[in-house]
């Protein structure tokens, strides 16, 4: 039969807290390794809180949550029992009307789950954590913007260089274009008959 010992001080059940969880509907079972050079045996330690019902009702919860722990430790494996291990047990409001033998059974699964060693991980595993590609290896999505930043600007296009022949739009601006002249900087306008054979606007 293994001794389960309680688990009291308050750092005790703080540091559980940071450990491996088991989850049922009647309880929630904390629990972690204590130090290898501290003394071997599992203890055990309760969470009952005001919100799972009044003080008859947790005083209640707390009775069967013993009596099962009592009741378990006899069938629990030698390699168990004498682990360094602290286990906390966060009862709930089914805890309270749900039968002995479905509490006895959480115990017997909550126990061995929540004392387990960790997988130490194999040197050179990546986390799972949001470092490297968030879309696991796939490659990350561009916007146009992005995309646009990586393209050579586009060289402006020089005057006849195009291959197509020109329109007669096009000789008409630039009849009045040159009719400017590049060296006649703020002299007015040569007045140049349009195709229609009249005088542009303000001219």
């Amino acid at each position: 039969m293994a001794t389960i010992e309680r688990l009291k001080k308050r750092p005790d059940f703080l540091a559980t807290a940071e450990g491996r969880r088991f989850h049922t509907e009647r309880m929630t079972a904390q629990g972690r390794l204590r130090d290898p050079q501290a003394a071997d045996g599992l203890r055990l330690g309760f969470t009952i809180t005001k919100r799972v019902g009044h003080a008859v009702e947790r005083n209640r919860i707390r009775r069967r949550l013993r009596a099962a722990v009592s009741l378990v430790a006899l069938d629990l494996p030698g390699e168990v029992a004498g682990l360094p291990a602290d286990i906390v047990l966060i009862a709930r409001r089914p805890a309270l009307t749900a039968p002995f033998e479905a509490l006895a059974e959480d115990l017997r699964r909550a126990i061995p789950t929540v004392t387990r060693p960790a997988t130490p991980r194999p040197p050179g595993a990546r986390s799972g954590g949001k470092s490297g590609s968030k879309s696991g290896g796939r490659p990350s999505k561009t916007t146009p913007l992005q995309r646009d930043a990586g393209r050579a600007p586009a060289q402006p296009a020089s005057s006849g260089a195009s291959g197509r022949d020109p329109s007669p739009g096009d000789a008409r601006d630039s009849r009045i274009t040159d009719a400017r002249g590049p060296d006649r900087v703020g002299a007015a306008p040569v007045a140049t008959p349009n195709a229609c054979g009249g005088v542009p606007d303000g001219q």
